[in-house]
């Protein structure tokens, strides 16, 4: 396997932090940014096939990915409606919805928490110099 290379540190490039957010059940992935964003795009589209050209995903990869949270969750997420008409086949479950609402708000939450205690950490020291 071939080693990464690592990129010289410029000394104009200030350090940042970065925080990734999920939550787990009984020690499984359960729910994420990426699946939120499915979530909100199926809501939007009205279906899970639109939602899947909308994100640039395969139909596959955006049901399995919904399935797979459901299983871990007990809970549907999606709720589809078979034949009709109407092109608005697939709609979120109100458990969904506020899912995805109470998990957007908890990780702006976290990430503005990490910018805090990143600049309290980081901040410049008093001779001028600081770690960034």
């Amino acid at each position: 396997m071939p080693r990464r290379s690592v990129p010289r540190r410029l000394e104009h490039e200030a350090l940042a932090p970065r925080v990734k957010v999920w939550l787990e059940a009984g020690g499984h992935y359960a729910f994420g940014f990426g699946l939120s964003e499915i979530l909100r795009a199926v809501g939007q589209a009205g279906s899970i096939k639109q939602a899947a050209v909308d994100l640039g995903k395969s139909y596959r990869h955006v049901w399995g990915r919904i399935k797979q949270a459901e299983r871990v969750l007990g809970r549907s997420l999606v709720q589809t409606h078979v034949g009709g008409k109407d092109v608005r086949r697939s709609s979120l479950t109100p458990a969904a919805r506020q899912l995805v609402e109470h998990f957007l708000s908890f990780r702006t939450r976290m990430m503005q928490a990490a910018e805090e205690e990143f600049a309290r950490a980081f901040a410049p020291h008093p001779s001028g110099t600081s770690m960034g």
